[in-house]
């Protein structure tokens, strides 16, 4: 019997959602999955690693340009869209962040590359010093007095106001006035040592795993749930509906060029390196 190929992904209502056909063994002819759950911080560090035993890892968009050489993007699986970026949170609204403390997920992450992108257009003399902390912690650090601000994700965006919270900015909406493209932030990648053959089925049974996921969504419901983290169903179910769309089917013309234009401008920046020519083809 085939080995099991070993995938990491997040325990998100997105991802679950995605995957739970394909690591359930119910896309047809799919290659069998190893799944490890795991923060998307903890993912970008094993594909950094350059010997991770990972053979497919849901990572950021901003780590790319340090992990394409052993890995290739898979066109769909992943997470873009529109009105779903990151949010810069305070205790007071309209602060001025020049030279404040700011609390972020991680400096490899999309949204802190978003975020980046936002204050060199609109703090131009600079923000202060960035803290990283995990997600979890960052609501109540901004509540608590512990940094001035705080960079969200994920389902922060809908319960920030039980914190007590403000949103004093959408790096997402930033972003699409700015481009008018789509938000980059999760990436399927597979090592390109599994070879083009493995690549393309790896990807056809992301599609198929999503469109499984969206002909009968109470199918995946008790996965989403299980991993949820407490998460209010209600929640999951918005959690789903912002971050699962038609890019995570099939990045496309406009999904590719909000990659390359996150990327690109990020490298202009000096926050990446720059990306070559043929880094995002897909076998």
């Amino acid at each position: 019997m085939t080995p099991k190929l070993k995938i990491a992904y997040s325990p998100c209502p997105n991802d679950t959602f995605v995957f739970d056909a394909w690591a359930h063994g119910r896309v047809p002819g799919a290659p069998r999955l190893d799944v490890t759950f795991a923060d998307i911080d903890l993912t970008n560090g094993w594909a950094e690693s350059g010997s991770s035993a990972y053979d497919v890892l849901k990572v950021s968009y901003a780590v790319l340009p340090w992990v394409l050489d052993e890995y290739a993007l898979l066109p769909c699986g992943g997470a873009l869209g529109r009105g779903c970026g990151p949010l810069v949170l305070t205790r007071e609204p309209g602060v001025d962040l020049t030279g404040k403390t700011v609390a972020v997920p991680s400096e490899r992450s999309t949204a802190y590359l978003l975020f980046r992108l936002w204050a060199a257009d609109v703090v131009p003399e600079g923000v202060g010093e960035i803290v990283v902390l995990p997600f979890h912690e960052i609501m109540p650090a901004v509540r608590d007095g512990k940094v001035d601000a705080g960079l969200v994700i994920h389902e922060a965006r809908f319960t920030y106001q039980n914190y007590d919270l403000h949103a004093l900015a959408d790096m997402g909406a930033h972003w699409e006035e700015t481009t008018g493209l789509p938000i980059p932030l999760g990436a399927i990648i597979a090592k390109r040592a599994l070879g083009a053959d493995m690549l393309r089925r790896l990807a056809d049974a992301a599609r198929t795993s999503v469109r499984m996921a969206w002909d009968d969504p109470a199918v995946s419901r008790p996965y989403v749930l299980e991993h949820a983290q407490e998460m209010d169903p209600a929640v999951a179910d918005q959690h789903i509906g912002l971050y699962v769309n038609e890019f995570t089917a099939d990045l496309g013309e406009d999904g590719y060029a909000a990659v390359r234009g996150l990327l690109t401008r990020a490298a202009a920046e000096g926050l990446v390196p720059p990306l070559g020519p043929d880094a995002l083809a897909f076998p």
